[in-house]
């Protein structure tokens, strides 16, 4: 929920040790789609695939999920049941989301649960396959949710004020038990939602306005830039050609597609190759005392001896047949 929106828009917010200020222009953004659906009146969370939008609505919903095409219109809905306070959704397997139930404002849950849902075209209720997660250091406020797009390892940023963290579960996750996550590192406070690049190698978290791109795994900053202004924007998903787009709660919401910085898109950029070393080693100069020079892979000198013997023969082979 955003109960934390007009905290984090007006007081600037310590990540680590870095001070996190908007500053310059206001980016803008182009409006992708925006939702038809009534029901979706809350935003919380996204997934962009195969050119459809996958989202959620915040805590007071039912357990389900919307798929929309390109023109914002609702053209499937997965629902699973009982839902406490759903924050996110991130890919999971082929044709299916990881939905994120990690909504705690009162840091009293003593654990919290995903759940992998089928997501497409048509309406469907189904019994979705739960995962229990518990927090290291007990109950935490967290809204979102990560998955490697290779390793399908999962990760939760929580949403502490003054920076939150970064925390891995077991991978694989486990159906028939509790998996407990482990603290990898620290990201920016007030985080609403991240999501992986198509590379594994950079994932990024968002705010209400702001969002910094890190090195996975090492969790190293890489880049930070500034969102276009939403009322409240709990969403972001990076398709797989690497495009970002931001969503927002409210009915009728727009999201929309983000330019990333040139310093950004820079950062982001694959490493060069490095070019294979071509020297060849040096040759031995002919005719030196410590190496013989070579004729057609074979020493010369041998051939040099035979001849000068074999003229020294030839020579008294004819004085003897002369006539005396």
């Amino acid at each position: 929920m955003g109960v934390l929106a007009g905290l984090a828009v007006a007081v600037p917010f310590a990540v680590g040790s870095v001070l996190v200020v908007a500053t310059g222009p206001e980016p803008e953004g182009e409006v992708a789609i925006t939702f038809s659906d009534p029901d979706i009146v809350e935003s919380s969370g996204l997934v962009v695939r195969g050119g459809r939008f996958i989202t959620v609505n915040d805590s007071g919903d039912t357990g389900r999920v919307f798929t929309v095409d390109a023109r914002g219109d609702t053209v499937g809905t997965t629902t699973w049941g009982d839902a406490v306070d759903v924050e996110a959704v991130a890919p999971w397997g082929p044709g299916e989301v990881l939905v994120g139930d990690l909504g705690d404002n009162l840091v009293e849950r003593d654990s919290v649960e995903l759940v992998a849902v089928p997501v497409g075209r048509g309406d469907r209720e189904v019994e979705a396959t739960s995962y229990e997660l518990t927090y290291p250091g007990g109950p935490q406020d967290a809204e979102t949710l990560l998955v490697h797009p290779r390793s399908r390892q999962v990760v939760v940023v929580t949403k502490g004020v003054f920076g939150g963290d970064v925390l891995v579960a077991p991978n694989p996750l486990r159906a028939d038990g509790v998996n407990r996550m482990r603290r990898a590192g620290t990201a920016l406070g007030v985080a609403t939602d991240g999501a992986f690049f198509p590379d594994g190698r950079h994932l990024v978290v968002r705010d209400y306005t702001r969002a910094v791109v890190y090195a996975w795994p090492s969790l190293e900053r890489v880049a930070g830039f500034d969102l276009p202004s939403q009322p409240q924007g709990e969403g972001i998903a990076v398709d797989a050609r690497g495009r970002v787009y931001v969503s927002t709660e409210g009915a009728r919401s727009e999201v929309l597609r983000v330019e990333l910085p040139t310093r950004v898109r820079e950062a982001l950029a694959p490493p060069e190759p490095e070019e294979p070393t071509t020297a060849e080693p040096e040759a031995s100069p002919a005719g030196t005392d410590d190496e013989p020079a070579e004729q057609g892979g074979r020493p010369v000198w041998p051939w040099a001896v035979g001849g000068v013997v074999g003229l020294a023969a030839l020579v008294v082979l004819v004085r003897s047949l002369r006539p005396r």
